[in-house]
């Protein structure tokens, strides 16, 4: 879990009452974690956070009425790109997987997980930025492989920011990768920042999808 010197601060946002409230109880039983509110979805979130508060992170499902979980996540990250957005859904296509991660989520878990690999999926994001578990990851190489043979537009890398795209698809966090690269993180922070913008991706599963996709990874 993150060290903070206060309790992490998650959202719950399910169209099912039953469920977001079984699932707010047992985030509140983990070490660390507190749930700051429940929203049945997007639309109802969005003035929530502003009446509550800015949470750390919200789980939330993809189907939702109103405004569903694309539309949600997309927002959270324009307007609060520090919120980290776990899926938490019972679709477990590729093309929804891979459609939601790069809307800016930070992690995707499906809803038949333990309470433990719930605890775990918060932890990874908190403290790595991601979190994918084996069956998600291989979920994503396989919709990416289908369409591996479409050309992507040339991009230039140099060796030190392929370097750090493979290190980015591990489990390590930042910083570690950052030792291993003998590295500052404030070097890293903008090898992470100018990938961003060269690539028009927007978080760390964005980079790895790249490396995957374009075979500077293997996996």
């Amino acid at each position: 879990m993150a060290k903070l010197n206060r309790k992490i601060q998650v959202v719950v946002a399910d169209d099912h009452i039953l469920l977001r409230q079984a699932l707010s109880n047992m985030i509140n039983t983990f070490p660390g974690y507190t749930v700051l509110f429940q929203a049945s979805n997007g639309k109802e979130l969005k003035p929530l956070i502003q009446e509550k508060g800015i949470p750390d992170i919200v789980l939330l499902d993809i189907n939702m009425p109103v405004m569903d979980g694309f539309e949600t996540t997309k927002w959270l990250h324009l307007h609060y790109p520090q919120i980290k957005v776990l899926v938490l859904s019972m679709l477990s296509d590729d093309r929804t997987i891979i459609r939601m991660l790069r809307q800016g989520a930070k992690g995707y878990l499906l809803k038949n997980a333990d309470p433990e690999e719930l605890n775990e999926a918060l932890d990874s994001i908190m403290n790595k930025d991601v979190y994918l578990s084996e069956y998600i990851s291989g979920k994503i190489v396989s919709g990416l492989n289908r369409y591996a043979d479409r050309e992507e537009d040339a991009i230039f890398l140099t060796d030190k920011e392929k370097e750090f795209l493979q290190w980015v698809c591990s489990e390590l966090a930042y910083k570690d990768i950052a030792d291993k690269m003998n590295l500052s993180a404030r070097t890293i922070d903008d090898y992470r920042q100018q990938l961003f913008e060269k690539l028009n991706v927007h978080s760390r599963i964005g980079l790895a999808i790249y490396a995957i996709k374009n075979r500077i990874v293997d996996v």
